[in-house]
């Protein structure tokens, strides 16, 4: 009997805190903590038509609208790239700047609007094959403002891989 009656008890307890405990509508936290309720802005896998430059010195051009003055300034602007040849055939998404297939990539915003990749190779980089990519971060998201939680820094951002960045802000690879 007393077991019984410790079950029955038992069950009444628990029952009460899981009704107890449940609400349909509770206070909401503060919105995009993490980052992926805002929005970031990026770019598809794009590949140069053409470099151009000289030995050493070569770049190309990409319209980029996203990059507003705003977001140069006070955002994050994240870019990657695919290269063909590369030592890890081609499986590996690097982050800019970069040292590989025995030149330094790198990328610069040259206007608002415009981003430009370059590379100090000797002869012309290929025009096919090589692919890249930006990611635009506002500053007026939560993940960028400090003392907010899931606060990162800019060179934390930078630190993260490609993956962990399309996965922090819901970005397809």
């Amino acid at each position: 009997m007393k077991t019984s009656f410790r079950t029955l008890f038992l069950f009444a307890a628990i029952a009460a805190l899981l009704f107890a405990g449940c609400q349909k509508d509770g206070p909401q936290g503060p919105p995009g903590l993490d980052g992926k309720n805002a929005t970031v802005y990026y770019s598809e896998w794009f590949s140069p038509t053409a470099w151009s430059g000289s030995s050493g010195d070569w770049y190309f051009e990409a319209s980029a609208p996203d990059l507003t003055q705003d977001i140069v300034e006070n955002g994050v602007v994240l870019a990657y790239v695919w290269l063909a040849g590369d030592v890890y055939e081609g499986t590996t998404v690097r982050p800019l700047p970069a040292y590989a297939v025995g030149a330094n990539w790198s990328f610069l915003i040259s206007q608002y609007g415009i981003i430009e990749f370059t590379s100090d190779m000797f002869g012309p980089p290929l025009a096919a094959g090589n692919k890249f990519r930006f990611i635009a971060i506002p500053g007026t998201i939560h993940a960028l403002k400090s003392g907010t939680p899931g606060y990162r820094s800019e060179q934390e951002l930078k630190r993260m891989s490609y993956k962990e960045i399309c996965r922090l802000y819901n970005i397809p690879e």
